[in-house]
């Protein structure tokens, strides 16, 4: 299955939810961040069960501090 976080592709070998593509693909913590799909805002309540489709648009937005 083919997509992209910010702009890069990814492929996988299988479906994966958001949470799934956070721990298992991308190596990275749930905390601090926002995901978009297809420029729609998924809440973090919806993350085990949101599931990402082939040619989906994933953006991935950090939190950071700082002044």
């Amino acid at each position: 299955m083919d997509f992209t976080v910010n702009s890069e592709p990814i492929h996988t070998a299988e479906a994966c939810t958001i949470t799934q593509l956070l721990q298992d693909h991308l190596n990275q913590s749930s905390k601090g961040i926002a995901i978009a799909i297809n420029q729609t805002v998924i809440p973090k309540s919806e993350w085990n069960s949101t599931a990402i489709s082939p040619g989906d648009a994933i953006i991935l937005i950090k939190a950071t501090q700082g002044g």
